[in-house]
């Protein structure tokens, strides 16, 4: 009788064990999806913002087409990838990586530009356009920040003894990063030339 209501025990704290750890890999799922969505509105708000940038400064700087042109190029290519947080790959997550790095290599190359253009600099629509892209810019960095905090906790989680069990068994895997690359054109200088 001992014997079994011992076991009987050790049966409810292991199945309590596991119903918590599950809900708690439930919980981080939700929070690591949860931090990609915040990050999907601030590219959104930028994506947004990008085509009155570009027609601002195309009224002042017309004969700088090229660099016009990289930018829409640029946000067109940065659009067409779309990230499932439920289900990132490396490569999926390489190539949008790669997207938003060229964008933001073009933007800094537009605002380069500006940078040549006293009457643009002075233009009130253009400095409230650059202050907007500047606060999504601050946003997104915020928002990557608080996604990969979000994803190297579940990822602890998912690689953790004991709790990599019930990982293994009810199929919760590692989730990507959001990092800029080594080699992205994000980590060089913009170069202003007179």
């Amino acid at each position: 009788m001992e014997v079994l209501s011992t076991l009987g025990i050790a049966l409810a704290v292991l199945l309590g064990w596991v119903f918590l750890t599950y809900n708690g890999f439930i919980s981080g799922k939700n929070r690591v999806e949860e931090a990609w969505a915040d990050i999907d509105v601030q590219l959104k708000r930028r994506y947004d913002l990008i085509p009155n940038l570009v027609e601002t400064v195309k009224g002042y700087a017309a004969h700088e087409k090229e660099t016009l042109e990289a930018v829409i190029k640029a946000r067109s290519a940065a659009t067409a990838i779309n990230i499932d947080a439920g289900n990132v790959t490396a490569e999926t997550m390489k190539m949008f990586q790669g997207a938003q790095a060229g964008l933001g290599g073009a933007l800094s190359k537009l605002m380069a530009v500006a940078e040549r253009y006293p009457e643009l600099k002075a233009n009130e629509n253009f400095l409230e356009l650059q202050r907007e892209l500047t606060d999504t810019e601050d946003k997104i960095q915020a928002s990557r920040r608080f996604y990969n905090g979000t994803v190297r906790d579940f990822n602890t989680k998912v690689e953790s003894v004991p709790s990599n069990i019930i990982a293994n068994v009810f199929g919760f895997s590692m989730r990507e990063f959001f990092e800029i690359a080594k080699d992205s054109p994000a980590r060089e200088n913009v170069k202003v030339e007179f």
